[in-house]
């Protein structure tokens, strides 16, 4: 019994034709059709043709009736002449349906990356960088945050940076302190330290940390004074606002880590800088004078100092030798006063040897002839001046007065 395999849903004849006339059944012979065949007998390409080069390319509409064809015959639509029959293609879609349902949930984690799985949209687990899987949709899902790159928010200004006409008034400027305005512009650095809480804690943590780091600067600057600020303080106010960010992003779990604030520029407004910078200059010519009088007080003050110390030390050198010589003349007063006491005629008479001496040995002599008449006796008792040579004295002889 005879079947037709020429209908239009077969995958193997040409649309509207038969499949040889045969009348037989069987399979027509390679190359007279299939889904890309042109229905000819000879064998062609995927577009059919003549067996020794390139035929004419079919038309657009004709490639899509043949695919559908095809596709027909896998699922048993083309009779017994299709590739799978009945259920068994079905299974086998079936089949093939799950195994790439079953394959999309092998994921990748980059290696400066952490997975995140959650089951039905709730956090389950965290996985290593690498191939993993997970459950495939809508059981399972992966996210990737990146775990160690190091975000950068800029508050004041935009990457242009702050002296390229790109900084943003609202953001950068301030009040101080002592109620003055500055123009403040840094940068944050951040990365993600929890991926569980950064993902489900805050809705835009990007806008949180730059919100946080703002307001922290505000309350900085709002009690440090302009000078300060401008100043010294600059690395202080960068380490309490990094702090104190952190402590409110802790506080809201965020999962964030500040790892850095950098001032690029602290400034007072644009409007009043040149004004601002002739008081600097004020103030830097007042501290160069002070610094050059402190100098000078440091080298003339010691020096007075020290001088006043050497004439105290010697005064009290000299105080102590007068109490000494005084002290001295006194014992030895005493020590004379004791001996005439005990002896009064040998004490006097010593005394008087004493003193003659002393005289004598301190006047000059005086040589005169001893046939002069009338001579006044000259007792020189005025020392000699200072530093004046001592008279020799004469050696004695016949005739010499003294």
């Amino acid at each position: 019994m005879s079947s037709n395999s020429g209908g239009p849903g077969s995958p193997w004849g040409s649309p509207g034709g038969s499949s040889g006339g045969n009348g037989s059944g069987q399979r027509p012979p390679p190359g007279g059709g299939g889904p890309w065949g042109s229905g000819g007998g000879g064998p062609g390409g995927p577009f059919g043709g003549r067996p020794g080069g390139p035929g004419p390319i079919p038309d657009l509409d004709q490639l899509i009736r043949r695919l559908q064809a095809f596709v027909g015959s896998i699922l048993g639509g083309g009779g017994p002449r299709g590739r799978f029959t009945g259920g068994r293609g079905l299974a086998l879609l079936g089949i093939a349906v799950v195994a790439l349902w079953l394959a999309s949930g092998i994921y990748r984690v980059e290696p400066d990356e952490q997975g995140v799985v959650l089951r039905f949209g709730a956090f389950n687990r965290t996985t290593l960088p690498g191939l993993n899987y997970h459950l495939p949709w809508p059981i399972e899902s992966a996210l990737t945050p990146a775990v160690t790159r190091i975000n950068r928010i800029e508050i004041g200004y935009r990457s242009g940076g702050p002296q390229s006409g790109n900084g943003v008034p609202e953001e950068s400027l301030m009040l101080t302190g002592d109620e003055n305005i500055i123009d403040i512009n840094f940068v944050v650095f951040w990365k993600i330290s929890n991926a569980e809480d950064y993902l489900f804690n805050t809705r835009s943590p990007d806008v949180i940390v730059k919100a946080v780091a703002e307001s922290s600067m505000r309350e900085v600057i709002g009690r440090t004074p302009i000078q300060p600020a401008l100043t010294e303080l600059r690395g202080q106010i960068a380490t309490d606002v990094q702090r104190q960010t952190q402590q409110v992003l802790d506080n809201y779990h965020a999962g964030v880590e500040i790892t850095g604030v950098q001032l690029q520029g602290v400034n007072p407004p644009a409007e009043v800088i040149e004004s601002f910078l002739d008081v600097q200059r004020a103030n830097t010519d007042a501290e160069r004078i002070r610094n050059e009088a402190d100098a000078y007080r440091n080298d003339i003050v010691p020096r007075a100092r020290g001088q006043a110390a050497a004439i105290v030390a010697e005064a009290q050198g000299a105080k102590a030798a007068s109490i000494a010589q005084a002290t001295g003349q006194t014992q030895r007063f005493l020590s004379v006063l004791h001996a005439y006491q005990q002896a009064k005629e040998v004490t006097l008479r010593r005394m008087y040897i004493e003193t003659m001496q002393d005289i004598l040995t301190r006047s000059p002599a005086l040589v005169v002839d001893d046939k002069l008449k009338g001579l006044v006796p000259f007792l020189p008792l005025n020392p000699p001046a200072p530093g004046a040579p001592k008279p020799a004295a004469p050696a004695p002889s016949q005739g010499t007065q003294r």
